[in-house]
């Protein structure tokens, strides 16, 4: 790949064994310099701090931010403008609803749902398979609710 000046430019790759053994690839996210699995979508205008990773088959959207030391796993989703709090743990299949609020040290299990702008406080965990809805003050702090 050439760059604008006619040199070379080399895509920054980390490559990790998993527990299984399976070796994945991960690359430097443009916005943030977060690792992004190969196979993983993540839009160019979403934020992933350096220390954020995004791991295969997950999809972050349009204007979400990853925090330090955020983690999304296989599969979930993060949709458009959700923040994801520092050391925060999205699980494997689960989906952030837009403009929802992951706080710092949660943890969203395995299939679980965080509704459109609802916020799951710090330290708080939704359980597996779990919906986590939008609480009014969530629904007026986006100006949905009376």
């Amino acid at each position: 790949m050439a760059g604008r000046n006619g040199g070379r430019v080399g895509i920054s790759y980390v490559e990790f064994e998993d527990d299984a053994g399976i070796l994945r690839r991960y690359r430097k996210h443009v916005n943030g310099r977060g690792l992004v699995a190969t196979t993983a979508k993540v839009d160019a205008t979403a934020f992933v701090d350096p220390t954020a990773y995004v791991d295969p088959g997950a999809e972050v959207q349009r204007g979400a931010t990853l925090s330090h030391g955020a983690w999304v796993e296989q599969d979930a989703i993060v949709a458009e403008n959700a923040t994801i709090g520092v050391n925060a743990r999205v699980g494997r299949g689960a989906v952030v609803g837009r403009f929802a609020v992951v706080g710092p040290y949660a943890a969203v299990g395995a299939g679980a749902r965080v509704q459109n702008g609802a916020r799951v406080p710090r330290e708080a965990t939704v359980p597996e398979g779990a919906e986590h809805r939008a609480s009014g003050d969530d629904l007026r702090r986006l100006g949905l609710a009376a």
